[in-house]
């Protein structure tokens, strides 16, 4: 078999072939077979990502073949995401370190980041930014790429998160603009306040997490699990996220399915959800203003869940 795969479209199309046969489950930073197998094969062969087409008719050596054929075969027979294999993901146009410490970079914020959160943030100053849940550090750390002048603290309550976030803060050279810290949430963040606060908490209810494919096994299930309803977390946030924002702080937060829950609780809420390149993908926007005049249904929503 190995003889009839000659060229690097070869490889890629033999591998989105065995994995569309194999049933792999795709959304780890790449949502098809063909870009996965694309993004195996080039690092397998230490090519960049964005290789010119032009080199697809490139021949491979048999030592070459085996390596990529060795990244195939796990991700078909262990079911790992393509990017804890390879160790990198891209978001906001940057490499990450990845594995699975924390979550695959995959968060539409992306998008925000690459345009300067705008038009949200309009023309209010910016200066301090918070991720809350940072994880691999993805979203602070790109923030301070792409905005060199504002300062971001990452906080997440995961050690190992954190030591992974620590590596990419260093792999872009950004430690005198990101601050990393420990913290369940804004526990250990007593008297500061940011202009803008980001975060991608967990979100996954009990039932869908318990549902998930074995991709996801691989993820830490800190990361994802968030209640019943999968706000146990975003409430919280809505809840304390006053005491730390400017006077014209603004808040954006991810909750992805949990949209619908979180509309049905809050009605009365003005939550502003962005519409993305592909559509509105569970991200909403609110004022620091809007979170205080609506602060005591929050907090009682919040505290019910202990």
């Amino acid at each position: 078999m190995s003889a009839e795969l000659v060229t690097i479209i070869d490889l890629i199309r033999y591998g989105a072939s065995r994995f569309g046969e194999a049933g792999l489950t795709f959304g780890h930073s790449y949502d098809n077979a063909l870009d996965e197998a694309t993004q195996l094969t080039l690092h397998a062969l230490h090519l960049p990502h964005d290789l010119s087409p032009v080199y697809g008719q490139a021949r491979l050596t048999e030592a070459e073949k085996a390596k990529v054929l060795t990244l195939f075969q796990r991700r078909v027979d262990e079911r790992i995401p393509a990017c804890y294999l390879t160790g990198e993901a891209w978001f906001a146009q940057l490499c990450f370190l990845t594995d699975a410490r924390a979550l695959v970079p995959r968060s539409p914020i992306a998008e925000l980041i690459e345009v300067g959160y705008q038009p949200w943030v309009g023309e209010r100053p910016v200066s301090r930014v918070l991720d809350l849940c940072t994880g691999s550090g993805c979203i602070a750390i790109a923030t301070a790429v792409h905005q060199p002048y504002w300062q971001v603290d990452g906080v997440d309550l995961s050690a190992d998160a954190l030591a992974l976030a620590q590596s990419n803060v260093e792999r872009f050279d950004v430690a005198d603009r990101v601050r990393l810290l420990q913290s369940d949430l804004f526990t250990a963040l007593d008297g500061e306040r940011y202009d803008l606060i980001v975060t991608n908490p967990p979100y996954v209810t009990h039932a869908e997490t318990d549902a998930l494919p074995p991709e996801y096994a691989f993820e830490p299930d800190l990361g994802l699990r968030a209640g019943d309803d999968g706000l146990d977390i975003a409430l919280r946030i809505l809840r304390d996220a006053p005491d730390h924002l400017t006077e014209d702080g603004l808040l954006i937060c991810e909750v992805g399915e949990s949209e619908r829950a979180l509309v049905a609780l809050l009605p009365e809420v003005p939550f502003s959800w962005i519409e993305f390149r592909v559509g509105q993908m569970g991200v909403f926007v609110i004022e620091r203003d809007d979170l205080v005049h609506h602060h005591a249904r929050i907090t009682a929503l919040a505290n019910a869940r202990g």
